[in-house]
């Protein structure tokens, strides 16, 4: 960061009788010495709470409205992980100048294209923006243009980018976080869960002028402006297919054996059947640790499998005859069907390399170094200036001629920017190449 203090909100009162928001501290008052003053608690929008809108004839009054707003649009959506099966969004939320917040309840509506084509040359502004934008392709919604307020705090050099920790930074305001973790596909939602989710939009585009000037003074605003475009680039991407899923199951490592894991594949499958079905989240449905224990001990009847850790809730206890089945069908795989290890794509986990092939394990820990000097110098968390698994690829098989151009193409190859590209390829390709065999 540097050393200038960050201007106020462009619509912060000069007085507390001016506005509806208590005047906050100015976040960047004071010597470094003086403690740092309390943050003003924002517990309601500035225009009030907003109904859900759940109509068709809402929906078309709203889009005009927003349509007809000025400047960037914030945008925000709530799902109910952890507690359903799919990430759908089941809360969206705008804030437009002009047209003040916007709640939008997608249950009833499905399709938000319309808001999206009213919006398609307007910049939208998230937070975290990668958690959001394929539920909000699900329902039509996709920015052609965005600014990520998180990852734009990550590249200016922030250490605690979290939206509150933000706000009250560089606003002066705290914001409630209580109703993060909520099942949003409850209905109806809670006065309170409304008020947090319409103040979540409140100050981003407040939150984006500050974050853009400081990205702008560090020379960092056309890095952003990449990364911004490579997430509008994958906002409708489907997201990647995990072969055996079932694998990623967590205390799996206990598991010994192919006939042992065969139970784990059954069970989680079978698990994955009845949530798909429910719209439950898997681990409501039979939690990971259950599936580990009938794995290790294999139940045969359903006394010994309610026995288990993990089996005892009443609604578990109801599909005993579903894991039993799951269990019966793993017992009887002939050992051709078991499962295998697969041959893994790419270069193998990084604390295997010195005894595979200490040569790459070397160059590896020259590369590391490299990105995080880069970093440091440039105030950047290593893993905002490139992804660690481009490193460990371009490490395990660096192009045959080593320079800055043909580095800096393999980078490209993964997926780097060019502006990571810029900063790295050199002193990339100087690091690649074994000093002893240079010197012997």
């Amino acid at each position: 960061m540097t050393d200038e203090a960050f201007p106020r909100r462009r619509d912060a009162p000069d007085h507390a009788t001016d506005g509806p928001h208590d005047v906050p501290p100015d976040p960047t008052s004071g010597g470094p010495d003086e403690p740092a003053r309390a943050a003003v608690p924002l517990t309601a929008p500035r225009d009030g709470t907003p109904r859900p809108l759940e109509t068709a004839e809402e929906l078309a009054e709203v889009v005009e409205r927003l349509a007809a707003g000025s400047g960037p649009v914030a945008v925000d959506a709530e799902r109910a992980s952890g507690y359903r099966y799919t990430q759908r969004a089941y809360l969206v939320q705008l804030r437009r100048e002009g047209a003040g917040t916007v709640l939008i309840d997608p249950m009833p509506l499905d399709d938000l294209s319309t808001l999206d084509a009213a919006l398609a040359d307007t910049e939208w502004v998230l937070h975290a923006a990668s958690q959001d934008l394929a539920c909000l392709a699900e329902i039509g919604m996709k920015p052609r243009k965005l600014f990520d307020t998180e990852l734009a705090a990550r590249l200016a050099g922030f250490e605690r980018v979290g939206l509150a920790a933000l706000t009250e930074q560089l606003l002066g305001y705290s914001l409630e976080k209580h109703h993060s973790a909520a099942d949003w596909s409850t209905r109806p939602l809670p006065e309170s869960w409304l008020t947090y989710a319409a103040l979540d939009v409140e100050l981003l585009t407040d939150l984006r002028d500050l974050l853009a000037a400081e990205l702008e003074s560090q020379g960092k605003a056309e890095w952003a402006a990449e990364e911004f475009a490579a997430l509008v680039a994958s906002a409708d991407r489907p997201p990647r297919v995990r072969p055996d899923p079932w694998r990623r199951t967590s205390g799996i490592h206990r598991v010994r054996g192919a006939r042992a894991q065969s139970r784990v594949r059954a069970l989680w499958y079978a698990r994955d059947g009845v949530a798909a079905r429910r719209d439950s989240a898997p681990g409501r449905v039979l939690p990971d640790s259950a599936i580990i224990a009938a794995a290790e001990l294999d139940p045969k009847d359903e006394r010994a499998l309610l026995g288990l850790p993990g089996f005892g809730g009443r609604s578990v206890r109801r599909l005993a005859r579903v894991w039993l089945d799951a269990l019966d069908a793993a017992r009887a795989l002939p050992d051709d069907e078991l499962p295998v290890n697969q041959p893994v794509e790419g270069p193998p986990p990084p604390h295997r390399w010195a005894e595979r092939d200490p040569v790459a394990a070397a160059r590896l820990q020259r590369c590391r170094q490299v990105v995080i000097a880069t970093a440091e110098a440039h105030t950047l968390p290593p893993e905002n200036l490139i992804s660690p698994d481009f490193i460990r690829r371009l490490a395990w098989s660096p192009p045959e001629e080593v320079a800055p151009q043909t580095v800096g193409d393999v980078l490209r190859g993964f997926g780097a920017r060019n502006w990571q590209v810029g900063l790295l390829a050199d002193e990339l390709a100087k690091v690649l190449p074994d000093p002893a065999a240079a010197t012997g």
